[in-house]
């Protein structure tokens, strides 16, 4: 027995302190309910969940940046539907005054109305913003651009790959606006040949090409009096982008044309009637004005149906991050909480022993004061 060095109450100490980590560290869970409170608790496993933890976050944020977009959607679609309104007002108005019973004062004053409503059509799509940003003058829509300030892109599929094209006008379109379709590929460079088709509208104001793969371009000019090559730069840019994930290039463009009445092709739409000086019809306002405001309806149509495509593409993409944010967080759960049964009765059992190791501890200190027994 010896007095100097204790021993027995030094192990007993030692498997107290251990006892008294563990404890600690058994309190610190239950009181965080993390299983890993610090990086020494599972290094690999903090790594993976701090991973996994930005990629919730940020499928969170995409979510949110999804709503926004559908809120755009909403936004135009509901511009667009009193726009078509509109037009069925303007469609009515037009079958009236083809009536032959109305005079020509009555489609003046019918006229009056169709005005007041495409000034009310300009508006609406000059006023309707989003956070401040208009939603219907084009600035959404992909761009192209020219060499010539005389010829405008009007408008071009996503199928149309970004790049240059260049194309002939020089006796391209007849005077009659015809288009000889056997020398057509001749005045286009980097234009598709297969089912390649063009025309000109009776205006003689947009040339449409077409070809396989729903390629579509629309070339607004005065067909009647431009020539010359004419350089096309299709940049594929310029459609609002919704950043729908978490990670880069997760994003989904929304395209909304532009909306004015020379798109719908109702800039010159009226009710009136002009005559000849032998009094003969020279232009049918109300007739020309009805088939006017049906390719219009067509035109906003196609805009909503496109704009209603983006809105459920966007809705998917919402139940999707749900279901992902969903997974990812359980799976986020099992690396970083803790079992609270289990790790309470880990706590219980830390318990007992830091009672009995303060016992057997104090019973070692006690152990050196029996040898004064011997000495007496």
């Amino acid at each position: 027995m010896k007095i100097n060095y204790n021993a027995t109450a030094m192990m007993a100490n030692n498997t107290l302190n251990r006892t008294d980590n563990k404890l600690t560290a058994a309190m610190e869970r239950l009181s965080s309910g993390l299983k890993v409170n610090h990086a020494k608790d599972n290094p690999a496993g903090l790594a993976i969940a701090n991973r996994m933890d930005s990629q919730i976050r940020g499928i969170k944020v995409g979510t949110n940046n999804t709503n926004d977009g559908i809120s755009v959607v909403e936004t135009a679609d509901g511009a667009l539907s009193e726009i078509s309104i509109i037009i069925q007002r303007m469609s009515e108005l037009c079958v009236q005054a083809s009536n032959d019973p109305k005079t020509d004062g009555d489609r003046e004053i019918i006229d009056k109305e169709i005005q007041q409503l495409k000034q009310e059509i300009e508006r609406i799509a000059r006023d309707t913003e989003y956070n401040g940003m208009p939603l219907l003058d084009g600035s959404f829509d992909l761009k192209g651009y020219t060499n010539n300030p005389d010829v405008k892109i009007g408008y071009y599929s996503d199928e149309v790959p970004q790049g240059d094209y260049k194309i002939d006008l020089t006796g391209l379109v007849a005077a009659d606006g015809t288009i000889d379709q056997d020398t057509l590929a001749d005045h286009l460079t980097n234009f598709p040949t297969v089912g390649l088709l063009a025309k000109v509208n009776e205006d003689m104001d947009e040339l449409t090409i077409t070809a396989d793969g729903d390629f579509e371009m629309h070339i607004r000019a005065d067909f009647t009096t431009v020539s010359g090559e004419v350089d096309i730069d299709i940049t594929q840019m310029g459609a609002m982008k919704i950043q729908i994930g978490a990670n880069e290039g997760q994003e989904l463009g929304i395209r909304i044309p532009k909306i004015s009445l020379v798109d719908m092709g109702i800039d010159e739409l009226t009710s009136i009637r002009t005559y000849n000086d032998d009094g003969s019809m020279d232009i049918d306002g109300p007739q020309e004005g009805i088939e006017s405001t049906k390719k219009a309806l067509t035109y906003i149509n196609s805009v909503r149906s496109r704009l209603g495509a983006y809105q459920n593409r966007l809705e998917h993409n919402v139940a999707s991050n749900d279901i992902t944010d969903e997974n990812m967080t359980a799976s986020y759960s099992r690396i970083m909480d803790v079992d609270m049964a289990e790790e309470m009765t880990e706590y219980t059992t830390q318990q007992v022993l830091s009672q009995a190791g303060i016992s057997m501890l104090a019973q070692a200190n006690e152990r050196p004061s029996q040898i004064l027994q011997l000495l007496q």
